[in-house]
């Protein structure tokens, strides 16, 4: 698997409108690689910054209004014909009416000023809900164009030029493959011998090379039905394959009873296909292939057998001649 990889997904409906690349072209890190239609949202943004201009104003005429108030109350109306006289009378109360209790000339001034000051409020609100429409526009502007997060390559495309898309939807995959791993599923039983930092034995399914894996990540939970633990291990630089190809990983049974196998030089492996066989001699002397698995080579021309083959036992060499497996092929 790749070292890291992201699935690019929608988050805006609209109409793919530009792909960088095709599959497997190399970018850099803040490239821009897939952009999706974003016409209705300049629209929409033309509109907020306009919506914007009204609530300043609106804000502006709301605060000249409160100064004109408070500076000069009840309008400032004092060129009528009475030479001020208009204005004045305003500054007093009726006498019927403060003696019946139902006019303040302090109250009345309070309440004036108090409305004056609620539609500063009032406009001062109107104007950071502006300014939040244009900021919910421009994340929306940016969410419509996917950047390389980090170097790497386009690994499938899932969209083509022109496509209608909707939020959630994959658009791209991308991965850094300057370095690979194994991700191997390691029976719960062999864990106790793994650990972050050893190294193990791999066979790359490219060519049959035998390298060095060293664990970099373990999984902290198992997979309840498979009751395997999820292991990643690091190849080294320059290794052979990519990603999505197999590999085979030796790991040992720290728990399990040594037990002596059988050794049989390779001369005497017989294959059919890729499983390996051997022929076995019979009590009778009859001749019978039986499929055995191998092991690790020990010596110059000798491979062990783990499982098929019981020490003892006469097998049958190329050269058409029996041979005891007790001796040196024990």
């Amino acid at each position: 698997v790749p070292y890291k990889d992201v699935t690019f997904a929608a988050q805006i409906p609209g109409r793919i409108k530009s792909i960088a690349g095709e599959e497997g072209d190399h970018f850099e890190e803040g490239a821009e690689l897939i952009a999706i239609d974003d016409d209705d949202l300049l629209a929409q943004r033309r509109a907020a910054w306009a919506n914007l201009a009204n609530a300043e104003a609106a804000l502006r005429n709301a605060g000249v209004q409160y100064s004109r108030e408070w500076v000069n109350p009840y309008g400032g109306q004092s060129d009528d014909m009475m030479g001020g006289m208009s204005s004045l009378m305003r500054n007093f109360s009726n006498p019927m009416q403060s003696f019946s209790g139902s006019s303040s000339p302090r109250f009345d001034r309070h309440a004036d000023l108090y409305q004056y000051g609620t539609q500063v409020e009032q406009a001062r609100s109107q104007l950071i809900a502006a300014r939040s429409q244009i900021e919910e526009i421009d994340t929306k502007i940016r969410d419509a164009k996917s950047v390389a997060p980090f170097d790497g390559v386009i690994t499938k495309k899932l969209v083509e030029v022109g496509d209608p898309v909707q939020p959630g939807q994959p658009l791209l995959k991308y991965a850094d493959m300057s370095i690979l791993q194994i991700k191997v599923e390691v029976p719960a039983r062999l864990m106790p011998g793994v650990k972050k930092g050893m190294v193990f034995n791999a066979r790359l399914d490219v060519g049959n090379v035998d390298i060095q894996a060293r664990v970099v990540q373990i999984f902290p939970i198992a997979d309840p039905d498979r009751h395997t633990v999820t292991v990643k291990m690091e190849l080294p630089q320059g290794a052979p394959g990519g990603a999505g190809m197999y590999a085979e990983v030796m790991i040992n049974d720290i728990n399990a009873k040594v037990r002596d196998m059988p050794v049989v030089p390779k001369n005497a492996l017989v294959w059919r296909g890729s499983l390996p066989g051997i022929y076995v001699m019979e009590d009778d002397n009859k001749r019978t292939l039986r499929l055995i698995r191998i092991g690790d080579e020990v010596g110059a021309d000798g491979v062990a057998v783990l499982s098929g083959l019981r020490a003892g036992e006469r097998i049958v060499v190329q050269d058409s001649t029996t041979k005891e497996s007790s001796g040196p092929w024990q």
